[in-house]
């Protein structure tokens, strides 16, 4: 298999040599880093060369990183059944980035680039249906992006006097937790602190 990855990524830098940044073969997977401009032509040669022959399209994701001027890693996953190969493809994007959709090559693409852009915010160009696919209509925010909040902005429940579904601001006011050493629930499996200890009025010489 190797072999198989040696001579594609051989293969791949000869004909994209302007285009690839970077790549590595590790876990029996070619990982090739490219410029955002040429992953549509790449795309398209990985599926249709002979030598290639990647007809499958496992994933499309995004990796956020919010300090970088590059804020996202687009990734792409492929597979050629015919060599039992696979190959990683990345490329980073800015915020304000548009993406090529690969949709005309891989119609399975729809729903990956969808799902980014619901989950991340990254919108692809000549697209068909570039709408959100996971979250609501009415949705603020994308939920894989490092900056959203775990609770979300909104909630959402079904009110019975309204006989509807209605948005609320997300209140979850709690108290802080107050720990109880002594209690057997707590599993405490160290030592208790001083301050407990002196409270019960005994020592750790005792």
């Amino acid at each position: 298999m190797d072999e198989s990855l040696n001579d594609l990524n051989d293969f791949l830098s000869s004909k994209y040599s302007d285009d690839i940044i970077s790549s590595e073969i590790k876990y029996q997977q070619l990982t090739v880093f490219v410029n955002l401009s040429a992953i549509e032509g790449i795309t398209s040669v990985l599926k249709l060369n002979s030598i290639c022959q990647f007809r499958t399209l496992i994933d499309i994701t995004a990796v956020d990183y919010p300090e970088e001027e590059y804020r996202f890693n687009l990734v792409y996953h492929y597979l050629s059944m015919q060599q039992n190969i696979r190959i990683r493809l990345k490329s980073s994007v800015r915020e304000d980035d548009i993406v090529p959709s690969i949709t005309n090559l891989f119609p399975a693409a729809n729903w990956f680039e969808r799902e980014v852009f619901d989950m991340y915010g990254i919108l692809f160009s000549n697209h068909p249906d570039m709408r959100r696919l996971l979250t609501d209509y009415g949705f603020q925010g994308h939920p894989l992006r490092k900056d959203f909040p775990t609770t979300g902005y909104v909630e959402l429940r079904y009110d019975q006097e309204k006989k509807k579904v209605v948005y609320e601001p997300v209140k979850l006011n709690q108290e802080y937790r107050r720990f109880d050493f002594m209690s057997p629930w707590e599993g405490n499996e160290g030592s208790f602190p001083d301050e407990l200890i002196k409270d019960e009025g005994g020592s750790r010489d005792e």
